[in-house]
């Protein structure tokens, strides 16, 4: 959608309809970071982060070691679990495997099985709230502001967005640690907008002519309630501009107008021939409209979104539903490539899955996993920036013989990385030539990812 055809919006319209004026950030040196201009063109990244909030078991996308693993586990998978099939390149077959490897076949996914933390493992940390922070801010110290905070504050020093930049972060998951607030007050225009699965219009005032909208004398003229809804419209934007005072809430009534034509006209987007989202899946309506904001605007950098529609992670027991909300997943994820393909976006639009860390591989005596470490990043799309480089790390079986535990971590000489370098992934493919700087040393995914 092209800016001038929606408006030119002030900075009053891009923080008071939106969200609270200021918010508070914390205070990053950006000086030492190299941007490149260039590579951010080229890539025209956008971004859809799919957080698993619980931290999912990596068997879905790996079962390399599953044999070995019903042998030692506390709690027999074969007589819990309905099914358990393999795919032919380890996926579990029942838990988005099949979708996995369609994915795969068309070169739309690329899977890194050794996302893991040598730092938590010897501090064995793995807590929730810790793990979460770390991973959304980047950072294993201290708390500060989340990733997309980091990075809105980049491309606005760069002059890339600025108080006119049309939802530039979207957030379909409410407040999270991606937008973390530190010290330092940045503008408004840099915090996401929240919308909904269905993308309820927050600037619309309805269809309905209500009563309500009326004077009491008003409501004395026969024929009152026969207005259409320009009129009342037209009404209402006349009433704003009386009784407000000069200023920010006055100059954000003048543009609501036209905020709503704009949010009006990416619902109405019609899906492209051929491109269906599962039934009965919500998560699914979810993604595709996420899908229909970044393909109707490239202003949009990033989208981030919950476990809304699918449910949490935290699989301590009764895991069997884990295979029904993978499978869940990746249907979504599935029809959300046929759709990003078919608008010709699959080359800017890249599609990141992952959550807090993994789980142990026992299945203990409730019937299911403990927390743990080694995760699978589940990474689609992404063209411009990224290489189809498929299936990436190698796992073994490690049996520390203690109560529980019983776990994967990479096989030695296989190639692994920290959960840090998920964010200094997305700070290079947004033109930052040294994430490592903003990511307390820990550089971008390797592995011959990068084009």
């Amino acid at each position: 959608m092209k800016r001038r055809a929606f408006l030119k919006l002030s900075a009053v319209a891009g923080t008071s309809l939106m969200i609270p004026h200021m918010v508070n950030a914390a205070d990053i040196d950006l000086s030492g970071v190299r941007f490149n201009s260039a590579t951010y063109q080229k890539n025209k990244a956008q971004v859809i982060m799919i957080f698993l909030y619980g931290g999912p078991s990596e068997l879905a996308g790996n079962l390399t070691n599953i044999e070995a693993i019903k042998k030692a586990s506390q709690s027999k998978y074969d007589q819990y679990f309905r099914s358990i099939t393999p795919t032919s390149n380890h996926f579990w077959q029942e838990a988005g495997g099949t979708f996995m490897e369609s994915l795969l076949a068309s070169g739309d996914l690329n899977i890194f099985r050794t996302c893991y933390s040598k730092v938590r493992e010897e501090n064995n940390n793995k807590s929730h709230g810790k793990c979460v922070a770390q991973n959304q801010r980047g950072r294993f110290v201290g708390e500060g502001e989340g990733i997309f905070t980091t990075l809105g504050q980049i491309l606005q020093k760069e002059g890339i967005i600025n108080q006119n930049t049309i939802l530039p972060f979207v957030t379909m998951e409410g407040e999270s640690g991606f937008y973390g607030k530190g010290d330092r007050t940045v503008p408004g225009f840099l915090r996401p907008v929240g919308v909904g699965k269905n993308l309820d219009n927050p600037y619309a005032r309805g269809s309905t002519n209500r009563w309500y909208y009326y004077t009491e004398a008003e409501r004395q003229v026969p024929g009152y309630e026969t207005n259409t809804t320009a009129a009342i419209n037209a009404k209402m934007d006349q009433l704003a501009q009386s009784i407000n005072e000069e200023g920010p809430i006055k100059e954000a009534f003048a543009q609501r107008g036209k905020l709503e034509d704009f949010i009006n006209q990416i619902k109405t987007r019609p899906l492209p021939a051929g491109v269906t989202y599962p039934d009965r899946n919500s998560f699914g309506a979810k993604l595709q409209t996420a899908v229909k904001i970044l393909t109707a605007n490239p202003d949009t950098k990033v989208i981030s979104l919950g476990n809304d529609g699918l449910g949490g992670w935290d699989d301590h027991n009764d895991a069997r539903n884990y295979v029904t909300r993978m499978e869940n997943l990746f249907s979504a994820l599935n029809a959300a490539m046929t759709h990003i393909k078919a608008e010709g976006k699959a080359n800017e639009i890249s599609i990141m899955v992952f959550g807090d860390f993994g789980r142990n591989v026992n299945l203990n005596s409730a019937l299911g996993w403990d927390h743990g470490n080694n995760q699978n990043f589940y990474l689609l799309g992404g063209r411009n920036y990224f290489r189809s480089t498929a299936i990436i790390g190698e796992t073994e079986l490690y049996n520390p013989n203690r109560l529980n535990r019983l776990y994967l971590r990479p096989k030695a000489g296989s190639y692994w990385f920290e959960p840090l370098s998920i964010a200094a992934t997305i700070y290079k493919i947004f033109g930052v030539e040294n994430p490592e700087v903003l990511t307390e040393g820990y550089g971008a995914i390797d592995g011959g990812l990068f084009v």
